[in-house]
């Protein structure tokens, strides 16, 4: 019987593809034979629109990124212009810092389980992981008062204090989170239906893993050791132990295995750094430029009132002529900064290395060879958020 290929194009406003992401599929029965992915619909001209703005006014612009994660993305960004202007962020600070980096790795991690099994037919866990995700997002709503795009970090700090009643309702969380994971795991960690559409499905090896470009769980799945945690250690990761989870065959499995795992070694970087959370400012003093006064600096006296606003009248911090380059271990991957300074108090040239960008380019070499009802789980798989891929 002669068989005829047929093209159909998968999004860009279908469930399943996270986002405006569209796969134009060419189809033999049910095998994929090409994929090509289209990006693009979500441009936002985030680059652009940073090089418009100052260093502190572009930082809101980074919570729209991937919005899913976006104090991760505030603490990458603050620390590409901390590295540029040589400030030093306060070490109580730093330790905040990397609270809110794990407290987002889990947030996105559980939206990402309950999406991803939802994509593949699994509704129950859904409903479960969406309980500790609103939790998290109580917890930020009292650190900074948002829930989404927080805008917590500041260039040579953090904005505020933690108060001792968030640290212990933070504590309370990291001592049942465990146990909540169980459950995730008891619903579809050994279930037949899962192991099915995850076993053997989206095999990428090490070697290619390396040569597409992929990081974070995407890249580990593989077997590749790899974590920006690790090998450039930033804000209070080097002073916290943890794992680094790998898989073995770099299957959809064995990237759901990493991130279960992951969900873990937050839990114990949280619960490390609070125990550790040392006294002291949470704003370096050389940063005044960056950030308004202290609330109680307001009503104190108008000294520091008065002495903040001589120095916004004269301008923007004017930023050492050169560029950098700050890679952080985001949700997804490792999401760099590539900053250009020409000696005024704007960037020259701001470009973001988005992990949701590298891993859509993946997507043919997943998804082409196997089925189609395949490629639901390969794109679930490598967990991209369109805000950063197409910024």
């Amino acid at each position: 019987m002669e068989t005829q290929e047929l093209t159909i194009s998968m999004g860009p406003q279908h469930p399943a593809t996270h986002g405006v992401l569209r796969l134009v599929l060419k189809l033999d029965g049910e095998t994929v034979v090409k994929c090509t992915p289209h990006v693009g619909y979500l441009h936002r001209g985030v680059e652009k629109l940073g090089e418009a703005k100052t260093y502190f006014s572009a930082l809101p612009l980074t919570d729209r990124l991937d919005y899913i994660s976006s104090a991760a993305n505030n603490c990458a960004y603050v620390n590409a212009v901390e590295k540029l202007f040589g400030i030093e962020a306060p070490p109580r600070a730093k330790f905040i810092r990397t609270i809110i980096c794990e407290m987002t790795r889990i947030s996105s991690h559980i939206i990402w389980l309950g999406t991803h099994a939802l994509d593949i037919g699994a509704m129950t866990v859904f409903l479960y992981s969406f309980r500790e995700r609103e939790w998290i997002m109580d917890l930020f709503e009292e650190l900074c008062g948002a829930r989404l795009t927080v805008s917590y970090p500041r260039i040579g700090g953090v904005r505020n204090d933690v108060s001792q009643h968030f640290l212990d309702s933070l504590w309370q969380f990291t001592e049942e989170f465990p146990a909540r994971v169980d459950e995730y795991e008891t619903l579809i960690d050994q279930n037949r239906i899962w192991l099915e559409r995850t076993k053997g499905i989206g095999v990428i090896s090490a070697k290619d893993a390396v040569n597409w470009g992929l990081t974070g769980p995407t890249l580990r799945g593989s077997g590749v050791d790899y974590d920006v945690r690790k090998a450039f250690p930033y804000d209070a990761y080097d002073q916290v132990e943890f794992e680094v989870p790998l898989g073995e065959k770099g299957d959809v499995y064995d990237r759901y295995r990493c991130r279960m795992l992951e969900l873990r070694e937050s839990n114990k970087i949280i619960r490390q750094c609070i125990e550790k959370l040392p006294e002291g400012a949470v704003l370096a003093p050389d940063a005044p430029k960056f950030v308004l006064p202290p609330k109680e600096a307001l009503f104190s006296n108008m000294e520091p009132l008065i002495h903040h606003f001589v120095l916004m009248t004269k301008g923007p911090l004017a930023a050492p002529e050169g560029e950098v380059y700050m890679g952080a271990e985001a949700p997804k991957g490792e999401l760099g900064f590539y900053i250009v300074s020409d000696g005024t108090g704007k960037p020259y040239r701001m470009r973001i290395r988005a992990p949701s960008f590298v891993h859509a380019s993946v997507l043919p070499k997943l998804c082409e060879g196997g089925l189609v009802a395949d490629v639901v789980a390969n794109i679930g798989t490598i967990d991209i958020v369109l805000g950063e891929c197409d910024r």
